[in-house]
């Protein structure tokens, strides 16, 4: 068809763009569900398996808070030790204990005198070939030897709900 003509159009030019719009659709589509994940993953959301409390598994919701700046007292948090992957964090309270904070948290990152293996070889008391439980960990710490830790301070402070994990 030229430009300026009174013809309609041919059923060739009509199929033609119902093509680019159907693949127009399907890449929009496409493209919105790619981004969804990522989306997931910052809005947070309910986790599995997450963390310990006295040996109990908690899972928790992921939340965008950040307190490290409010000058909340220290006693507004419970504590969190991070392992850096090497198993589930520990929390020291948890729902249902005395001075629970509901889910306010300082997450306290620990270091090991050698190695991990070594703390929990030595401060396991349960076997279970973690440390999950406060006198645990707090054995791992008060121990300055070869199978303790440390603690090397906070590193995070926000708030997330602890929820039994029922798994």
């Amino acid at each position: 068809m030229s430009v300026g003509s009174a013809e309609p159009p041919s059923i060739h030019d009509e199929r033609r763009s119902y093509k680019v719009l159907k693949r127009i659709t399907i890449f929009a589509f496409v493209a919105v569900a790619a981004m969804l994940p990522a989306a997931a993953a910052h809005a947070g959301g309910v986790t599995g398996p997450a963390i310990y409390v006295n040996g109990t598994v908690f899972r928790t919701v992921g939340t965008p808070t950040d307190f490290s700046r409010t000058k909340a007292p220290e006693n507004s948090f419970d504590t969190i030790y991070e392992f850096s992957g090497a198993q589930m964090n520990v929390a020291t309270a948890g729902p249902g204990d005395a001075g629970y904070n509901g889910g306010r948290w300082r997450v306290h990152l620990l270091g090991w005198n050698s190695t991990y293996a070594a703390a929990v070889a030595a401060h396991d008391l349960n076997g279970n070939g973690v440390l999950d439980t406060n006198a645990e960990v707090w054995g791992a710490l008060a121990d300055a030897g070869a199978s303790g830790a440390q603690d090397l301070g906070v590193v995070k402070s926000f708030e997330c709900p602890l929820i039994p994990y029922h798994g």
